[in-house]
């Protein structure tokens, strides 16, 4: 089979995964061409036209510039406004704060602005709410302490934008606050002295996909030009605001925004400047992840990410900003270290509670629930998000997971595609059926009162069970094209490259090796499958690996293969050892044929 055929098996009903596959891009001309004009291989112009892009914007695709994708911030409602606020500050030598969320959008987020503010030689002080003792945004207590402190300023980074009472409180106290934030807004805003939020419903619309790191980036652009137009740097040059990238890459890939627009030059630019190693931090980082390599979203996302997380997770969320805006290499290499530890525990104690609570999402799941709403006590609410993507993933619909601490819990959901589940939540908010909550669509938080749950989970069953419903019967996998396993060379993953950075809103491409054979198939570390394959008549070798997959339908398949052949669709990446660079499949799912 030519790579470039659409196989007619891409329609089956069924995969070992339960899903259908279907092609991205149904437009064979439009990948011609777009492979003709780029001198790219015909494959890789399929993975554009699947990603929507035209003959027009391809180049700027493939290379994306600050200079081209920069909005004047200005155009943000009141980004003037905070401008304005916070250079007062500076010319009157207030004492400034910024109040940031304990994931690594608000670690990213607080990091860049320290950064930014050593830079201009401004002290400012950072302030993460811990986790278990005061939850999730801003709070009172923070900003009554905060006040004691002399601060006259509060910048909130990634929280802030539904805080209604706790803003009126820092008004009483006479607290100033600017709120940057990328949440889901009200038709009313919190009183504040600006809020900058691209998901304002007076806003444009136009930069809704943006992190808040993307959002407090365009600050510090504001904040520079007018510190410059008003004469203050003098005759020295304003900071150098790309050297700001690489914090704005990290978390613009771990808050999984789309990576489109504006999203796609901050990350291949952030990713040119994390390559550089300038940040003592990041630098300490990666080389007590083990990332020997350049850089990419991949390891932003599952290296570099759940070390900063760590410490928010564990109790001690000022860890990674105080890791990511630190020039003390010494310092920062003990950071890395805590945080890396921390990480190991965040993984024992995550798998404890994904185990207990896929026991009673089994149960849940055959009682029919459409959404999965499970709580346990003690449950630690630094792992509950991510044992609710594990549940999602195990049962293919949306869960919540809540870790109870007596008569008050802490909630987590992941989503499908398809269902909105952080509008649900902030319905519920309305209605009394929890505490406090909201989110985006494929995700949210919320604080829930042990009487309330059995309410909460009757109603969002009943509000999006159809949602559920529909996301289940057209749940499908997206491929890019078939491949023969010759034709999967470090060569082509060196071409899709050049359509990178992947992730949310521009996936990965995914191919199908057609008619493939296992040769040899064994269980590496605790649930992983690895196996040799080959193609018909014993054509090429190619190593594959399929993660967390044992004791499931398709780790099965692999391990008891009995030389039967299989379409296999999966990522194709490198695989460097002992120097020498090899092509790889990350094994997704698979069709078993004979």
């Amino acid at each position: 089979m030519s790579e470039h055929e659409i196989p007619a098996f891409l329609g089956v009903e069924c995969s070992l995964q339960e899903k259908r596959w279907r092609l991205r891009s149904q437009d064979e001309r439009l990948g011609l061409a777009l492979s003709q004009r780029l001198d790219l291989p015909e494959i890789v112009g399929r993975v554009l036209a699947g990603r929507g892009v035209s003959l027009d914007e391809a180049e700027q695709y493939l290379s994306p510039t600050m200079r081209d994708m920069m909005p004047n911030p200005s155009s943000f409602k009141d980004m003037d406004k905070a401008s304005s606020r916070i250079i007062k500050a500076v010319q009157n030598n207030e004492k400034i704060a910024v109040f940031g969320d304990y994931d690594v959008d608000g670690a990213t987020s607080s990091g860049l602005l320290k950064r930014y503010f050593d830079l201009l030689g401004i002290p400012l002080l950072v302030y993460i709410p811990d986790r278990m003792k005061e939850g999730y945004g801003p709070n009172k207590p923070a900003f009554d302490h905060l006040k004691e402190q002399g601060i006259n300023l509060v910048i909130t980074v990634d929280c802030g934008i539904v805080s209604f009472d706790v803003m009126d409180h820092a008004k009483e106290i006479g607290l100033d606050v600017v709120i940057v934030d990328h949440h889901q807004a009200e038709t009313r805003l919190p009183q504040a002295e600006a809020v900058i939020n691209p998901k304002r419903h007076d806003e444009s619309q136009e930069y809704t996909y943006l992190a808040a790191v993307g959002v407090a980036f365009l600050l510090c652009v504001a904040i520079n030009r007018d510190l410059r137009n008003a004469g203050w740097f003098g005759d020295k040059p304003p900071p150098n605001l790309m050297t700001l990238l690489d914090l704005v890459a990290l978390g613009t890939v771990c808050d999984v925004v789309p990576l489109k627009g504006l999203n796609r030059a901050f990350v291949t630019q952030g990713l040119k400047v994390m390559a550089r190693r300038t940040n003592p931090g990041l630098v300490a980082l990666s080389d007590v992840a083990g990332l020997d390599e350049m850089p990419g979203t991949y390891h932003l996302g599952y290296l570099l990410g759940p070390r900063v997380n760590a410490g928010g997770r564990v109790g001690r969320p000022e860890y990674g900003p105080q890791l990511l805006s630190s020039n003390n290499p010494e310092e920062c290499q003990k950071l890395a270290g805590f945080l890396d530890d921390y990480n190991k525990e965040r993984k024992e104690i995550e798998a404890l509670v994904t185990d207990e609570a896929l026991e009673k999402a089994e149960k849940a799941s055959k009682a029919g629930d459409p959404v999965l709403v499970i709580d346990g006590e003690g449950w630690h609410p630094g792992v509950i998000g991510i044992v609710a993507s594990r549940v999602k993933d195990a049962f293919k619909r949306p869960t919540v997971i809540i870790g109870m601490d007596g008569e008050l819990g802490k909630g987590s959901g992941r989503s499908v595609p398809g269902v909105d589940l952080g509008a649900a939540v902030g319905a519920a908010r309305h209605l009394g059926h929890i505490v406090a909550g909201g989110g985006h669509a494929m995700a949210a938080g919320l604080t829930i009162e042990k009487g309330q749950i059995d309410a909460f989970r009757r109603f969002l069953s009943e509000r999006l069970s159809k949602d559920v419903d529909t996301a289940i019967q057209s749940a499908s996998l997206g491929v890019d094209g078939a491949l023969g396993v010759e034709g999967a060379t470090v060569e082509l993953i060196n071409h899709l490259e050049m359509g990178g950075p992947y992730g949310a809103g521009n996936p990965e491409p995914r191919f199908v090796l057609s008619n493939v054979r296992i040769v040899t198939a064994s269980i590496v570390g605790e649930n992983h499958v690895r196996c040799i394959m080959t193609g018909s008549g014993n054509r090429g070798r190619l190593a594959g690996i399929s993660f967390r997959s044992l004791e499931t339908p398709l780790g099965d398949a692999l391990i008891s293969h009995k030389g039967a052949s299989f379409h296999i669709a999966g990522h194709l990446r490198k695989n460097t050892w002992r120097g020498e660079t090899s092509a790889q499949l990350l094994i997704e799912d698979a069709i078993r044929l004979s």
